[in-house]
């Protein structure tokens, strides 16, 4: 018998299954490989990679068989297979899997068939972990039950079968973790922006990465909302195609023009009006994060807020104390006159222009790692602007160069994060920023942007 999951008024119908199979060992495979253990359901996990000896632990505490280093014919003798983020729909075993019908689902997909909360999902290409914190932080202060996970922090399947009806569950979703779903259905929605970013899994296809993306509303039905970047004409495209006997009530964010329902920006003050009666929320300047692109992050956060009944003043409150996310224009630490910020979540073109527009200080750029197929034109005229020295790293270093040396006032090259971070406090002036703003991934040198934000941080706290 195949594994059957539904949702149905919140009462969870699973069948037995003969064998699941979890592919990937990291943070999402593990908490789906534990969950279907606590189901009752007989699991393998089968991991490309060596696994460390913390997972061996836990996969052998819980008597789930596994292998490593490779993926055996064993992986398709099973009813189902629950894939992690990491894998490419592209991958042999994958695509082996469907050659022969075994469904393949996503963790997200496993853990919202267990998940007994309403669902906030976040996703975008650029700052869904901004808007999911802030998220967080406004329930927070509001004294609304709810957890945050899924791209962000804990797994999905971690928590999903002790959420209680009453709690909200707040997820960063990555397109990754789109692929592969079936009824994942949010009560809130919310899609912040569209642009060219892991397109290497996408096969240099950007409408197939934007189909990924819409997946996030695809089931949702009366009774839920979509929050959206009205600015952004790739999400308003998707957005428009959501049939209107559906029922779904699509709240617009915008700071470009005034909205019918959800939010926008005028006279330097937010506006909403995502239940029907506007009301002005604050002013621009007591908005706790800086930069135009998080007015759409806080802005989008407040809609998806109100739309589960959260009063404004609490709202309000959360905007104006949030402090931000570690490894997103973190400012570290300033020395001799200088500042130095950590925007190593910054994987894409997108996130460094967003990074660039935020400072009006001249900037000594740190940049480069593994790219990911960039296209450097979006962030020329900022680098000419605003950019005086730059410091390209990491594989992609000749690319960086070659596409924004001439741009900067100065531009080298140095072959490890702590030469990098040696010549841009030589070079460095009083009054100016040294940003480390890679818009590439990390995977060159690093184990991901934690570990290069991370390794960033440390040096600069060293320093004398």
């Amino acid at each position: 018998m195949g594994l059957s999951m539904t949702r149905i008024e919140d009462e969870i119908k699973i069948t037995d299954a003969q064998q699941v199979t979890v592919l990937g060992a990291g943070k999402s495979g593990r908490g789906a490989a534990a969950l279907l253990a606590r189901m009752g359901t007989r699991v393998f996990v089968s991991d490309g990679s060596e696994m460390d000896e913390v997972t061996r632990t836990l996969l052998r505490s819980l008597d789930i068989p596994f292998e490593e280093g490779g993926h055996s014919h064993r992986v398709l003798e099973a009813d189902c297979i629950v894939t992690s983020p990491g894998i490419p729909s592209s991958s042999s075993v994958i695509q082996s899997a469907l050659e022969r019908s075994v469904p393949v689902i996503s963790e997200i997909e496993l853990a919202y068939a267990v998940c007994r909360g309403p669902i906030i999902a976040v996703t975008g290409s650029n700052g869904k972990t901004t808007t999911t914190s802030l998220l967080g932080h406004v329930f927070e202060v509001a004294g609304r039950p709810a957890h945050v996970a899924g791209n962000i922090g804990r797994a999905f399947s971690e928590i999903a079968d002790s959420v209680r009806p009453e709690e909200f569950v707040i997820l960063e979703v990555s397109s990754f973790q789109l692929d592969h779903v079936r009824s994942f259905r949010p009560k809130v929605s919310v899609l912040l922006n569209i642009t060219p970013d892991h397109l290497d899994r996408y096969g240099q296809n950007f409408e197939a990465y934007a189909a990924s993306k819409y997946r996030i509303f695809e089931n949702q039905r009366e009774g839920d909302f979509v929050v959206y970047n009205a600015d952004d004409a790739i999400v308003a495209t998707g957005v428009s195609r959501i049939h209107p006997e559906l029922g779904v009530t699509s709240l617009a964010v915008s700071l470009e023009a005034p909205v019918d329902r959800g939010g926008y920006l005028s006279d330097d003050q937010l506006i909403m009006n995502p239940l029907g009666a506007e009301e002005r929320l604050m002013q621009v300047n007591e908005v706790a994060l800086r930069g135009r692109h998080n007015l759409y992050n806080s802005l989008a956060a407040a809609v998806a807020a109100r739309a589960t009944e959260i009063r404004s003043e609490l709202i309000r409150e959360s905007l104006s104390t949030f402090e931000g996310v570690p490894h997103r224009l973190e400012l570290v630490r300033e020395v001799d006159g200088v500042k130095y910020v950590n925007d190593s979540k910054a994987t894409n073109v997108n996130s460094l222009w967003y990074a660039l527009e935020s400072f009006p200080e001249p900037v000594v750029l740190i940049a480069g790692g593994r790219d990911k197929g960039n296209e450097y034109d979006p962030v020329k005229e900022l680098v000419r602007e605003k950019v005086a020295v730059l410091i390209a790293i990491g594989e992609s270093a000749g690319k960086v160069h070659e596409e924004l040396g001439d741009l900067a006032g100065e531009s080298i090259s140095a072959k490890s994060l702590e030469e990098a971070l040696e010549f841009a406090r030589l070079l460095a002036k009083p009054g100016s920023v040294v940003l480390l703003s890679p818009a590439c991934a990390s995977f060159d040198m690093f184990d991901d942007y934690v570990d290069r934000g991370d390794t960033f941080r440390r040096i600069v706290q060293e320093m004398n």
